[in-house]
C-alpha cells in the first residue's frame, strides 16, 4: 500500500488550493483524489464574484488575504504563465430604508476599521460607475475599488499545476469509497484505485461531504442548495467590464450583478436556494416564471432591462451549513482528519486564504485566521457565525 503523508479528497478550487500550500509550505509527500477532473464538480459552476465585504469579521480577513492572491495570481503561484482570468472592476452594495441599512453601515465600517478601502457614494456618483442602474431608493451606497471577478476553473488548474511542479501526486476519476481507521485515527482511504495510508487525510469534498459523514459515524451538518444564473442581455444597456459587480440588498432576492462581456449581464440571487436530496451537479429545470420573477427584480434596477432577452441560464449547487458559513478544521475526536466543507457561495472567493490556513493547520503551524470561528462544535454549542444580512451568501 501506498504511503502518503497527506492525502487531500477532491480536486475543486478548494482541494487544489489546500494541496498548493501544503507543496509551497514543504510537504514532501501528498497526494490529491478527484473522483473526476479538476475543476469540474461545483468549483466549474461559480459565478466568480470576488470581494472582502462580509459581516463576519473572520471571513473579511480571509477574503483579504485570497484578493491579494488573485491580484498577483502569477506571482503567488510562482508560474510566469498562470492567469486566474481577473477583471478588476470594483464592487457596489447599496440599501435602502430598512432592515439592511443598518447592516451594511456596520459591515462598511467594519472593512473600513481592518484598514480595506471603502468608500461611500452618493447616487450621483455611484450612477457615474454604473449609469445603467437607477439608485433612486438608495440610502447607503458602498464601494470598493479592490475587487471583481475571476475565472474559478482556471483558478483551481492553477494550483493544481503548481501542486504538481513541487510534487504533488494528483489522481484523476478514481473514487474514495471509505476511510480506513485504526480506532480512532483515519489511517488512509479505500478507493476504486486500491488502498493508500496516509498521516494526515485533509477532506474537501463539498457537497459530498455527508459520505465522510457515513465513513466516520459523525454528523457533518452540510446539505447541497442549488442556485440559478441567469446571463440577460440588453443591446441598449450594455454591462462593460468598466463597470462595478453589484450587489442590490433591496431587491427581493438579494440579487448580485455583474458584466458578462458583450452586452450581457449575469444575475443570481442570494437568497436560500433549493434543497437537493442528493448531491448532484447536473443542471437543474428553470423555469419561465423564475425568469420572469428575476427579471421584475433587474428591471426595477436597471429599467432598460425590461425588455432584455435571456442569452443563457445555469445552475450551480452550493454546500451549505445551518449558519451559511464553513466548517474548518478537525472534527470531533477523530486523530488524523481534517475537513473544509459547507462553504456555502463563499469557497471560490475564499479559496487562496482557506487552503493556506488547512494546509497551515494540517502540518501543525499557528493558522494566519483562527479556525476557532469555523470549528464544528460550534452548531452544538450555539455560537454560530451568522452574519447579519440573514441566510445568503453575504455572509
Amino acid at each position: 500500500m501506498s504511503h502518503y503523508d497527506f492525502i487531500v479528497i477532491g480536486a475543486g478550487v478548494i482541494g487544489t488550493s489546500v494541496a498548493h500550500h501544503l507543496a509551497a509550505q514543504g510537504a514532501q509527500s501528498v497526494l490529491v483524489i478527484e473522483q473526476g477532473t479538476i475543476g469540474a464538480g461545483t468549483t466549474s459552476q461559480s459565478s466568480g464574484l470576488l470581494r472582502t465585504h462580509y459581516s463576519v469579521r473572520q471571513n473579511v480577513e480571509l477574503a483579504r488575504s485570497s484578493w491579494w492572491a488573485f491580484n498577483n495570481f502569477a506571482e503567488y503561484v510562482g508560474d510566469d504563465e498562470a492567469s486566474c482570468g481577473l477583471v478588476k472592476c470594483g464592487y457596489l452594495i447599496c440599501s435602502p430604508e430598512g432592515d439592511k441599512l443598518e447592516p451594511l453601515h456596520a459591515s462598511l465600517a467594519a472593512q473600513q476599521d481592518m484598514g480595506i478601502e471603502v468608500r461611500l457614494l452618493d447616487k450621483g456618483e455611484a450612477h457615474e460607475r454604473l449609469p445603467i442602474a437607477s439608485f433612486d431608493d438608495a440610502a447607503l451606497i458602498g464601494f470598493e475599488p479592490e475587487a471583481g471577478f475571476a475565472d474559478a476553473y482556471l483558478v483551481a488548474t492553477g494550483f493544481a499545476r503548481s501542486a504538481r511542479r513541487r510534487g504533488v501526486r494528483i489522481m484523476e476519476g478514481v473514487k474514495v469509497t471509505d476511510v480506513v481507521r485504526e480506532g480512532r485515527r483515519v489511517t488512509g482511504v479505500a478507493t476504486s484505485a486500491g488502498n493508500f495510508s496516509c498521516g494526515t487525510l485533509i477532506s474537501t469534498q463539498n457537497i459530498w461531504t455527508p459520505e465522510l459523514a457515513g465513513w466516520i459515524g459523525v454528523p457533518l451538518p452540510v446539505k447541497p442548495e442549488r442556485h440559478t444564473v441567469l446571463a440577460l442581455e440588453c443591446e441598449g444597456a450594455a454591462y462593460s467590464f468598466k463597470m462595478p459587480a453589484f450587489k442590490d440588498l433591496g431587491s427581493a432576492g438579494m440579487l448580485y450583478y455583474r458584466s458578462y462581456g458583450g452586452s450581457q449581464m449575469l444575475v443570481s440571487e442570494g437568497v436560500v436556494g433549493e434543497t437537493l436530496n442528493s448531491p448532484e451537479t447536473e443542471q437543474g429545470d428553470i423555469s419561465l416564471d423564475y425568469v420572469a420573477e428575476v427579471g421584475a427584480q433587474v428591471a426595477e434596477r436597471f429599467p432598460a432591462y425590461e425588455i432584455a432577452g435571456l442569452a443563457s441560464s445555469w445552475t450551480g449547487v452550493y454546500d451549505v451549513t445551518p449558519d451559511w458559513n464553513p466548517v474548518l478544521g478537525k472534527v470531533a475526536d477523530i486523530e488524523g482528519l481534517v475537513v473544509g466543507f459547507g462553504f456555502s457561495g463563499h469557497g471560490f472567493k475564499l479559496s487562496p486564504g482557506i487552503g493556506k490556513i488547512l494546509a497551515q493547520h494540517a502540518l501543525g503551524q499557528p493558522t494566519d485566521v483562527s479556525l476557532a470561528p469555523y470549528a464544528l462544535d460550534r452548531f452544538a454549542s450555539g455560537a454560530l457565525l451568522v452574519g447579519k444580512y440573514g441566510s445568503g451568501a453575504v455572509s
